[in-house]
């Protein structure tokens, strides 16, 4: 018996006409400008202006945000109906101490 391990990501807009909203979601999806966009998103995930605290610190409520802070991850409370809990830069991209352990791991050696 094998097992296969699938991942992924779900970007969704509600709104009705074909170009979604945001100056068009919808394209930004397309295979060409999506990697671009996804890399960029990384590139900007590796430094946050409260580091090294915000990297090394228990945050949020109940200290359930591990790299999360205001400056880099978190969004508005209204935005979020988990409230912003279980967060961690760390686990996408990385630690300072060990790139290997982030999702995003072979993605991010193709960074500048």
């Amino acid at each position: 018996m094998s097992w296969s391990v699938s991942s992924g990501l779900l970007i969704y807009t509600a709104s009705g006409d074909s170009d979604g909203s945001l100056g068009g979601l919808v394209r930004q999806g397309e295979p060409e400008r999506f990697e671009r966009t996804l890399l960029n998103a990384l590139q900007n995930a590796r430094w946050c202006s409260n580091d090294p605290v915000c990297m090394e610190c228990l945050q949020g409520p109940n200290s359930l945000n591990l790299a999360a802070c205001h400056s880099c991850t978190l969004i508005a409370e209204t935005s979020c109906e988990e409230f912003n809990t279980m967060l961690d830069r760390g686990l996408v991209i990385g630690t300072p101490g060990d790139q290997s352990v982030g999702f995003f791991a072979e993605m991010m050696t193709r960074l500048p």
